[in-house]
């Protein structure tokens, strides 16, 4: 039964695609392949082998013609009926709601982000400024950003990310995520204290939280707010949940992921995952002075302190060092091939299974998911952007410390829910450095946009959701390890869980890591982690449906545990 769209096109009709096609808006079929005769023409006089076309003694529309017959047009209508279609499917999901958590109308200027346009001295945007961003934003041009208001050198990050289309996936206007929480309500003062109980304890290894006094006065407190949404056993935050993800297996075995530890087989190199990280005890912006000015957009006046020993990730610091400098997706590419290199098992709706004439390569194969992982970074980047730029615009928990700071010390009074201001670990922050703004692991504290979600969560959502939809994810991983005390060298792990670290466990956990570690540098929220995840994991079905439709093996489809923990096949 054929099918007509609601644009009038036959999807099942080759002869109406074909002449769609050829005629899109108000183009005649002659007006196009005349067209393909002047760019033809053009080829020539570039010298670019054009001439074919050209050069025909036919002409350009009578060759075209001749090499648009058989198999050839098939083939031709066949893939844009394909690519038609998968356009049509996306356009006919319901459109999402967008809404924003409000604070932007209730508390004007104090609660959104504003780093790097111009600030009074308590760190409060020009209004000015900030109604020229909301100007720009509306208006999407180059020439429209160039006109706000700069507080020092650093320029915005790339804003016209989140209006821009894509060809795959669904539309980054197409998916949302809830409001962000907050400065007045108890789930955002839960998440700040969290991050300054990680802020204080990231040079705490993670193999001692079960013993460190510091991490257990962290559980303590944070088993104390009414609404703090991490981990929890037996209604508390205990030394094996905290500063974790929210799936099963981000508590299973340690507190890395064995994709962080492992050795990565390149080719015919051998990498092991030794970093160059930062000497311990170095925090930035504790200080009213180095705050404003980081605000302002200046250039941070000091620079990373490197360690000159690699090491292993051992520690919050570790971490965010990691996260500091990594390509975005360099995670889940390392873990495609460690499960590569291990032979690990693909999932079992492969379509290559039991098959022995033919086995998988550009379809199903290493080359296939090596692109695919990595296919889905941009599209989750723009999806991310278009929340964070055009949607929530949630002020960096940096900025936000600065606020905590001046109410606490009476340079103002601002709407901040009190749970925060009696938290264990911000007046441990102000026994340590004599102010109450959250300590930054770098010098230039976060990038120059909005918090919610996440860039680096919502690429571990996008490319470790492609990795559990090809592997097998009960697969167990063998020989587990951790670091050594000093993080030179790995040693055997033999804990819990230690026969039981599944590829899908670990995946989930490798989401997590990477996106704590950039809570660990202070730089973005829990909700930045949790709703990002579940942001790039809706880019990857996207794409893996849409791609889906252009395979010729008898395959029915891809199947993964979402981190929701629900199963789907797709």
């Amino acid at each position: 039964m054929n099918r007509t769209s609601e644009d009038g096109i036959d999807g099942n009709n080759p002869s109406t695609i074909e002449n769609e096609a050829l005629s899109p808006a108000s183009c005649s079929r002659r007006a196009f392949l005349a067209g393909i005769g002047g760019m033809a023409a053009l080829a020539v006089d570039a010298g670019t082998g054009g001439s074919l076309l050209a050069g025909s003694p036919k002409g350009a529309e009578a060759l075209a013609a001749e090499q648009g017959s058989g198999d050839a047009r098939r083939r031709r209508n066949d893939a844009f009926r394909i690519r038609q279609q998968a356009a049509l499917t996306q356009r006919k999901l319901p459109l999402p709601l967008h809404p924003d958590n409000g604070e932007e109308s209730d508390y004007p200027y104090l609660a959104n982000f504003s780093k790097g346009l111009p600030h009074n001295d308590l760190g409060e945007v020009t209004p000015s400024a900030y109604q020229a961003m909301l100007a720009a934003l509306s208006v999407g041009s180059h020439a429209a950003f160039e006109t706000i208001p700069q507080g020092g050198d650093r320029p915005l990050r790339n804003p016209q990310a989140g209006i821009a289309f894509d060809l795959q996936g669904p539309d980054s206007h197409h998916l949302a995520i809830r409001p962000a929480p907050r400065i007045d309500g108890p789930e955002n003062s839960a998440e700040m204290s969290e991050l300054y109980w990680m802020a204080l304890a990231r040079d705490v290894h993670f193999a001692d939280y079960g013993s460190d006094g510091l991490i257990a006065d962290g559980c303590a407190d944070l088993s104390g707010f009414s609404d703090f949404r991490g981990p929890k056993q037996a209604g508390l935050v205990t030394p094996a949940a905290i500063f974790r993800g929210n799936t099963p297996g981000d508590l299973a075995g340690p507190y890395l992921s064995q994709f962080l530890l492992k050795d990565i087989p390149y080719g015919t190199l051998t990498i092991n995952q030794r970093q160059q990280t930062v000497l311990p005890g170095l925090d930035y912006m504790t200080d009213p002075a180095s705050w404003l000015a980081i605000q302002n957009g200046d250039n941070p006046v000091l620079a990373d302190a490197l360690d000159g020993t690699p090491r292993y990730i051992r520690n919050g610091r570790d971490l965010a060092a990691y996260v500091h400098y990594d390509a975005l997706y360099e995670a889940y590419l390392n873990a495609c091939l460690i499960l590569l290199g291990m032979g690990a098992a693909v999932d079992p709706g492969n379509p290559y299974h039991g098959l022995s004439r033919t086995d998988a390569f550009a379809t199903f194969g290493g080359p296939h998911i090596l692109s695919l992982v990595t296919e889905v970074a941009t599209r989750a980047l723009k999806a991310v952007w278009y929340q964070k730029w055009y949607v929530h615009r949630r002020l960096r928990p940096e900025s936000f410390g600065g606020r905590i700071h001046h109410h606490m010390t009476g340079a103002a009074v601002y709407p901040i829910d009190a749970e925060i201001l009696s938290s264990q670990a911000v007046s441990e922050a102000f026994d340590l450095y004599g102010t109450y703004f959250l300590p930054q692991a770098y010098p230039e504290g976060s990038p120059l946009h909005p918090a919610y979600g996440a860039g680096h969560a919502t690429v571990a959502g996008a490319c470790v959701t492609i990795l559990k939809a090809w592997f097998d994810e009960s697969f167990v991983l063998p020989d587990p390890v951790v670091p050594n005390a000093a993080g030179t060298a790995l040693v055997a792990y033999t804990g819990p869980d230690a026969g039981a670290l599944t590829v899908g466990g670990e995946l989930d956990k490798v989401a997590a890591n990477i996106a704590f570690g950039r809570n660990f540098a202070g730089i973005h929220w829990r909700t930045d982690y949790s709703e990002s995840l579940a942001l790039g994991e809706a880019v990857a079905i996207g794409v893996l449906r849409d791609q889906k439709a252009t395979y010729e093996e008898d395959f029915a489809g891809f199947s993964l545990t979402r981190f929701d923990g629900t199963v789907i096949i797709i």
